[in-house]
């Protein structure tokens, strides 16, 4: 084509373009990665247009100077070229998605695992997550079309699960969530109700457990006095890891998951003693952006603990898997209190001696470590941090002091308090021995 060179062309720089004689508007535009034929035109109402033809050199200047003669006679005709393809996309995706149809509710579940919950939550958490949505969502209701879906529909699914309240509620706002997202990135049309955030609403309440065919309620479990210096007196009728780990429970209200996860390497002896510094990542603060590593002075049985401990297992887990690799995990210890209780029927024809402080589980451990606290007077904001709770509102954003000097001070007279117990129990036993 007159007026058009090839090695012009392939040497043309990103940004710049060419004009090809004869055929007004036709030109070939560089850019980084290619080289495009365009047709720039005015549109009937005057404004500026621009559509491409192909590119080169897969498209000759000849076919381009073909295409380009049709395009000019539409628009010589009326048309607006541009505009026409714009609807022609519209259409061809429309047509696609009613062919496909919308999604179904396994669809945006899956989205909203991938999306969201592999992504943001732990490694545990989100395995419950996929594990909740497989077990609780029958394969029909998955089937269904999610645009479509009815109040009646979400309700029944969630009622249905209605004998395991907290377990719903919990599916019911991860559905809900997971239709939220679904709604953001277009994959339901605007006009998709979201039926989870408003079925059931605060219907969906815990009814407390039962033990032993008794109902104990919703009531959180605190040990007395008298049922410490008791149980931490039986304590060695477990085996070493679980009397270790239930005791640094109550030696330093930590949580079950940070205690079994704990390592050598995290243990370091400081100015004010033995300090575990527990990493920001292993805490139940970990997606709180202003939340800060957990440290934990070890004092009296705890520090004994963790220094026998370290001198087994060095740097490492302290509290190994008996498989070789991690650590043990909390729901081992669970296991083995229930399996002392003196109400557990799991393997009734194997002797064991039985807990005499019954009704309670390792967290109740925690909880009764903080309530001693406030019982000896430990203030709010102290007690609060040495268990690593977060302060609320603002106290929490700008609260950054770490009350290392307190920690050791309170956590030494809970070590005198739960040392005091045991003894008036001992002294008990002396006087009363059975």
């Amino acid at each position: 084509m007159k007026g058009f060179d090839p090695r012009t062309a392939k040497l043309l720089p990103a940004g710049q373009h060419i004009l090809i004689d004869g055929s007004p508007g036709l030109r070939l535009i560089a850019s980084a990665s290619r080289k495009t034929w365009t047709y720039r035109y005015r549109t009937p109402d005057g404004r500026l247009g621009q559509t491409k033809i192909g590119e080169w050199p897969a498209m000759s200047v000849a076919a381009a100077v073909a295409a380009w003669e049709k395009l000019r006679a539409a628009r010589d005709g009326g048309a607006d070229p541009a505009a026409e393809r714009r609807t022609a996309r519209v259409a061809a995706s429309d047509d696609a998605a009613k062919l496909k149809g919308s999604p179904t509710v396994a669809d945006v579940l899956r989205d909203y695992v991938h999306g969201h919950i592999n992504v943001n939550r732990a490694a545990k958490g989100a395995a419950e997550v996929r594990r909740m949505f497989a077990k609780m969502i029958p394969g029909k209701f998955s089937a269904k079309d999610a645009a479509s879906l009815t109040r009646r529909d979400a309700f029944d699914l969630i009622s249905s699960h209605s004998d395991i309240p907290v377990q719903a509620a919990k599916l019911k706002a991860e559905i809900g969530a997971a239709w939220s997202m679904a709604l953001d990135a277009g994959r339901l049309p605007d006009t998709t109700p979201n039926h989870w955030r408003d079925i059931l609403r605060g219907k969906l309440k815990s009814q407390g457990k039962k033990i032993a065919g008794e109902k104990i309620g919703t009531a959180k479990r605190v040990l007395s006095g008298s049922e410490l210096g008791e149980l931490v007196t039986w304590l060695p009728n477990f085996s070493r890891l679980v009397e270790d780990s239930l005791t640094l429970y109550l030696w330093t209200g930590c949580r079950g998951a940070e205690i079994m996860a704990m390592t050598g390497a995290e243990v370091a002896d400081t100015p004010i003693g033995l300090v575990w510094t527990i990493p920001k990542s292993k805490t139940k603060n970990a997606r709180h952006a202003n939340a800060m590593d957990l440290r934990v002075p070890l004092i009296g049985r705890a520090e004994k603990i963790v220094r026998r401990r370290m001198a087994a297992h060095g740097k490492g887990f302290l509290f190994p898997s008996e498989k070789g690799s991690g650590h043990t995990q909390q729901k081992m210890v669970s296991e083995s209190v229930f399996f002392r209780q003196p109400y557990c029927k799991i393997r009734d024809n194997w002797t064991r001696t039985r807990l005499t402080v019954t009704h309670w589980g390792p967290h109740d451990l925690r909880r009764s470590a903080r309530t001693l606290l406030a019982q000896l007077g430990c203030p709010h904001e102290i007690g609060e941090a040495i268990i690593g709770h977060m302060l609320p509102g603002v106290s929490g954003i700008y609260q950054l002091y770490k009350f290392d000097a307190e920690r050791v001070e309170w956590l030494g007279k809970l070590d005198a308090e739960l040392e005091r117990l045991v003894e008036v129990h001992l002294k008990g036993l002396a006087v009363n021995p059975e």
